[in-house]
């Protein structure tokens, strides 16, 4: 079931991983400014809807600042915890989200007793899938890449449904697909 994985911190802590990997590679990039070494410069966030023992670090979001004086430009990772300044986690958001559509609405509101999300925030959630979601660049451009096309009425379900596997990898694929939501998009 979903919402065991919800409760795995298998999950969590492959997140995690994966996080600190994306950070790695944005590091060596350099500063996109000017080119100079980055330094860490994480950020806290207090993250809702995971269980109560997520892994260490798991409330800080991973930065970096560039160490060049008269520079100092942030370079913030793309991220497959967070979308983007939302407080719960990128998993719960997805999961929660696509359920909505498929399943009973026992299960969905047991969802919402075990990761203490109101309806309010769901449906909020479902907005930002339908409206929000598809007008991002990162969706413009990976969705071309699906074909038959996602019926973008049903995401995050109909995209969840494209990946293959146990249902931990089917998450953190679709979290790997997302992950430029995590970040501000550029100017046009």
């Amino acid at each position: 079931m979903w919402h065991d994985l919800l409760r795995s911190g298998k999950l969590y802590e492959l997140l995690q991983r994966i996080d600190e990997e994306l950070c790695d590679e944005a590091r060596r990039g350099g500063c996109d400014h000017c080119g100079g070494r980055l330094d860490a410069a994480h950020y806290s966030r207090k993250p809702r809807g995971g269980p109560n023992n997520l892994p260490v670090g798991y409330e800080r979001r991973l930065s970096l600042c560039c160490a060049r004086d008269g520079c100092r430009k942030r370079k913030t990772p793309t991220s497959v915890r967070f979308l983007g300044r939302k407080v719960y986690l990128g998993a719960v958001i997805v999961l929660v989200s696509a359920l909505q559509n498929g399943p009973t609405p026992k299960r969905l509101a047991r969802l919402r007793e075990l990761l203490g999300v109101s309806r309010w925030t769901v449906a909020r959630w479902r907005r930002w899938w339908l409206e929000d979601f598809v007008a991002t660049v990162v969706w413009r451009a990976q969705r071309g890449r699906l074909m038959p096309p996602v019926n973008e009425a049903g995401l995050p379900g109909t995209l969840l449904e494209r990946f293959v596997g146990e249902q931990l990898d089917r998450l953190v694929a679709m979290l790997r697909f997302v992950k430029g939501v995590t970040v501000s998009e550029p100017d046009p």
